[in-house]
């Protein structure tokens, strides 16, 4: 049995909108086990910002427990925050979040300056997530450089580089086509078997259908907790690339009788 890495207890989180009060959570408990994929799924309003907000530890929650690895998160400070997010969570966020005028490597590097690696020690493993992700050799390329999956794939590699046990990524195929959508993934769900646990934010059933657990909330409840078979990434991938090689194949024939008709 896998060890629990997330514990919330009674999670309730409200804000001050005017003379309203907005309950963005109602008392929320949940367990997530280390190494395990998770969707947490709900339409606008239902609280999964605020959830991952939380889990993220970028937010306090107004009531309740939260541990992280055992360690209760909940009344820590800001500083405490941060350093916890540091070791312990790696983001993916839909719009990549890439600083533009700086290469993929240095984009990369970034969570590790802000922990005082040294120069010699970020490079290395900067280039090594950068490897993890098929992206070796575009280490000096801006973003502007890169097509929207390279970008994700910076991204991945920068939440990978800290070496965090927690991945998560927030709609992290969003602005994404078919094919790269099924390549980000896969590399996300690779992770999964190397023993890293992965949440997913998402409003779409298509993402969701990747992880083998479903958490679905409304109105700031958990309605709905159930375990699926996860939709194999890799496979998915190679299906529509090999459809799309016959696609491309009948074109060509068409074009080419059409030329000769001509």
């Amino acid at each position: 049995m896998p060890p629990t890495l997330i514990e919330m207890r009674g999670i309730q989180r409200t804000y001050v909108m005017g003379d309203n009060l907005v309950h963005a959570l109602r008392g929320v408990d949940l367990d997530i086990d280390a190494g395990s994929s998770i969707a947490i799924m709900g339409t606008s309003g239902s609280g999964k910002s605020t959830m991952m907000n939380i889990m993220g530890c970028l937010d306090q929650p107004t009531k309740g427990t939260y541990k992280i690895n055992g360690k209760n998160v909940s009344g820590m400070s800001k500083s405490e925050l941060a350093n916890i997010r540091g070791r312990m969570i790696g983001f993916v966020f839909q719009s990549f979040n890439l600083l533009s005028r700086t290469s993929a490597l240095e984009n990369v590097e970034m969570p590790l300056l802000y922990q005082g690696v040294s120069s010699r020690d970020r490079h290395k493993r900067a280039m090594a997530a950068l490897a993890a992700v098929g992206l070796q050799d575009r280490e000096d390329h801006h973003s502007s450089q890169l097509s929207g999956g390279q970008q994700q794939r910076v991204a991945i590699a920068r939440a990978l580089v800290g070496d965090a046990p927690i991945i998560m990524a927030d709609e992290p195929t969003g602005a994404l086509d078919t094919r790269t959508s099924y390549e980000v993934m896969g590399i996300l769900q690779g992770l999964v078997a190397k023993g890293k646990t992965l949440i997913i934010v998402t409003h779409e059933a298509d993402i969701a259908a990747y992880a083998s657990r479903v958490i679905t909330l409304r109105d700031g409840l958990i309605v709905e907790d159930r375990q699926q078979t996860p939709i194999d990434a890799a496979a998915a991938l190679a299906k529509v690339t090999a459809e799309r090689e016959v696609a491309d194949l009948a074109l060509a024939e068409k074009n080419k009788r059409a030329e000769k008709a001509s």
